[in-house]
């Protein structure tokens, strides 16, 4: 999309800002800062695609014929197709293990995907490349030296023409060849498959080789490892002297425990008759009783007490010398006397009791300390000999598991697994595969169509002038109020109409020749030209009834964009209205109005604006133009164009009293400030414009300058409009034109 145009802000409009005239002059409203790009509607693109379509049918078919041609010219490809399938759930081995297992099935994308590559290795591709020739068939040795084909022949081999696919969602691998030959084609994509299921063994037959090499060096380590450890445990077992280190710590641990036991038992008992000992020492009665020798004592004690009562009693009863007396006295005497005596040697007892308690303990604790001491030896060597014992029997299982795997391995290393097979063999082809006419016909046909509706459509888009009018005004932010044609004879247009008396003169001359020629979307006479100037007349003298329009100003962006032709065609068709129409050439640069016209004058407005001469005395009135006045430009002067500014708007009351109609051709705006000075004074301002040359930038500079000297600019003129060069609008409107003036000439 083209850029934006930016118009500076307006000031706001005031009654300040008004001429002085009096008659209102329409003010434009304050503009925005930014005018953002419009949307360019659909209908635009296809007016471009309708524009520019023979241009793109002629590229669509020439690309379409080319195609055509080269293919037919093309040498013919066939291509032949061997299938591998790959059954991942074959056991890869016929014994052990794996002969029993199918493999995950969770990376079968990877599995593929590595198999894949296997096919396009080295290994695989090279016997077969050797084999029927393919890198000069495939010429890609041509050319070369023989230094560069000797390391060609060295590097990895890559076919071209070798294709390795999978079908989705299956376990097949296809394997194509293309080649001018069909038989060549078959047998090379049949001789890949072969080399791969070969490449396959011999990759298992190599690992398996290698594996038993390095299990058999392993075993024989292994064996002198496992003859070390059994030594080293048959001679730990002679040095503890027992068959079974295990057995012989369970006897001693029975045995620690029961001499705790009784080491507990005998402590208790030491302390018991320890106390009895004590108690005996400390002459205590209570602790002989209660001793194991206290039965006895009991009776004594029982037959003292008679004793002494039965004494007491014969005391009381007889005297000294009485025999009863004696006789008790003696009995007490004789049971004291026992008493005594097995008091003392109860004491004794009790302490030769607690000597052997004491003594049994002692017994008891050096042999628990003795037995713990040997328990926590042979516990410590038994560790050692269990130690011993895993490892060797590691070592012995290790051995026997690493001869099981030899044995199986030259077994396996024998055994070609079917889980990858050839499932189709490849067979030579009845029709070529390249090329393939009828595709590369609707490749092209559609890559060409794409190329030129994109180039086309590219095209218009980098295209930044004016050209269409509703584009013009979304972009301009303004109204496109006319649209003149492109004539072929433009001599005609150099020169104003022929004259003639009557007001339909100019009609009669613009209409003498209404045939139309189409051709690269020219007019061949100006009667459409004069038809679009009476067209833009009544556009700007009858757009605004609240005002009377009495002065426009007519100017460009820059040069050669026919604001001057515009200007006179526009001041003719007016006074051809009746109404009196002033022509003033204010481009006193490079004034052409008289030229229009075949006039020759030596004064104009260049001494009006000087004070020389009086602007009624220097006016001409062209030949039978009636109501038509015309104010040449006069000899240059740069000083006078520095007195326009002062003398415009005086000059403008005086021409709006003797004419209807001012019409001011000025020089264009970028490059000359007088033009704002003009346009500032004029009522109006009409911007002329060159369809398909002039710069939308250089237009939205021109407006944004007349914008802020609030010059009252009514519209844009599209000139030189082509039939290619603008919408369908200006199309139609030829064609009913052309097809009414044929009507009237009929």
């Amino acid at each position: 999309m083209p850029e934006p145009i930016k118009f500076p802000a307006l000031p706001s409009a005031s009654s300040e800002n008004l001429p002085a005239r009096g008659f209102y002059v329409a003010v434009s409203p304050p503009q925005s800062t930014d005018i953002e790009a419009p949307p360019v509607p659909l209908s635009h693109y296809l007016w471009v695609l309708r524009r520019q379509a023979w241009k793109i049918a002629t590229f669509v078919v020439t690309c379409v014929l080319a195609t055509l041609v080269i293919s037919a010219r093309l040498e013919p490809i066939y291509e032949s197709t061997a299938s591998v399938d790959v059954d991942r759930q074959a056991p890869s081995e016929v014994i052990g293990q794996d002969s029993v297992r199918s493999a995950a099935l969770n990376d079968s994308d990877q599995f593929l995907a590595t198999q894949i590559k296997l096919i396009q290795s080295d290994s695989v591709l090279r016997p077969v490349a050797e084999q029927y020739n393919l890198l000069e068939r495939e010429n890609q040795l041509s050319g070369l030296d023989s230094e560069k084909i000797q390391q060609r022949r060295r590097a990895p081999v890559a076919l071209k023409r070798l294709k390795v696919s999978r079908p989705p969602n299956t376990y097949l691998l296809q394997i194509s060849y293309r080649s001018a030959d069909p038989q060549l084609a078959a047998e090379v994509a049949n001789s890949v498959a072969n080399s791969y299921l070969t490449h396959t063994y011999t990759i298992r037959i190599r690992s398996s080789a290698s594996l038993s090499s390095f299990m058999e060096k392993q075993l024989d380590e292994l064996k002198a490892k496992m003859e070390r450890s059994g030594e080293a445990l048959a001679q730990f077992e002679k040095e503890l002297n027992v068959i079974n280190p295990e057995e012989k710590t369970s006897i001693l641990s029975a045995r620690l425990l029961q001499l705790n036991t009784e080491y507990t038992n005998a402590e208790a008992d030491r302390v018991r008759k320890e106390a009895a000992y004590n108690s005996m020492k400390s002459g205590s009665l209570e602790a002989a009783q209660v001793s194991s020798q206290g039965e006895s004592l009991n009776a004594l004690t029982q037959r003292l007490n008679e004793a002494q009562q039965r004494f007491a009693e014969v005391k009381t009863t007889f005297g000294a010398n009485h025999p009863e007396y004696r006789k008790a006295e003696s009995q007490l005497a004789a049971v004291q006397k026992q008493f005594d005596a097995a008091r003392v040697n109860i004491a004794g007892r009790i302490e030769v009791d607690y000597r052997q308690a004491l003594n049994r303990e002692q017994m008891l604790r050096s042999a628990v300390g003795q037995t713990k001491a040997e328990s926590d030896s042979l516990n410590s060597r038994s560790f050692e000999y269990q130690q011993l014992k895993r490892e060797a029997d590691a070592d012995k299982t290790l051995y026997d598991e690493l001869v099981r795997k030899i044995r199986e391995a030259d077994i396996n290393a024998g055994f070609q697994n079917n889980n990858i097979r050839i499932a189709d063999m490849a067979r030579p082809a009845n029709k070529p595969v390249f090329p393939n006419i009828p595709l590369n016909l609707l490749l092209a046909f559609l890559f060409a169509m794409l190329l030129a509706v994109g180039a086309a459509v590219l095209a218009d888009t980098m295209d930044t002038t004016v050209r269409d009018p509703e584009l013009a005004s979304r972009y301009l932010g303004t109204d496109v109020i006319g649209i003149l044609p492109a004539v072929r004879k433009t001599l005609q247009l150099e020169m104003a109409a022929p004259p003639e008396t009557s007001t339909t003169a100019l009609t009669r001359a613009y209409s003498a020749d209404s045939n139309l020629d189409h051709d690269k979307g020219y007019y061949r006479t100006i009667s459409g030209f004069g038809e679009a100037i009476r067209t833009l007349r009544n556009t700007i003298l009858l757009g605004d009834l609240d005002s009377r329009l009495r002065s426009i100003l007519i100017t460009s962006a820059s040069p050669a964009e026919g604001k001057t032709t515009a200007a006179v065609h526009l001041a003719v068709a007016n006074a051809l209205q009746g109404k009196r129409t002033l022509l003033v050439d204010g481009d006193l640069r490079r004034p052409s109005v008289h030229r229009k016209f075949g006039i020759t004058p030596e004064v104009g407005f260049t001494n009006v604006l000087m004070g020389q001469a009086d602007w009624r005395s220097v006016l001409i009135h062209p030949e039978g133009r009636t109501n038509l006045a015309v104010l040449p430009a006069g000899p240059p002067s740069h000083r006078a164009a520095d007195l326009i500014g002062p003398r415009m708007t005086e000059l403008l009351d005086d021409f709006s009293k003797d004419f209807d109609l001012v019409i001011f051709d000025a020089p264009p705006l970028l490059g000359f400030a007088e033009t704002l000075q003009m346009a500032t004074a004029a009522d109006s301002v009409l911007v002329i414009t060159r369809a398909g040359e002039t710069r939308r930038k250089a237009v939205g500079s021109v407006l944004g300058a007349l914008r802020r000297v609030r010059a009252n600019v009514i519209g844009v003129v599209l000139n030189q409009v082509k039939q290619d060069t603008t919408a369908d609008g200006y199309y139609y409107y030829g064609y009913y034109r052309s097809e009414y003036y044929q009507k009237q000439a009929g």
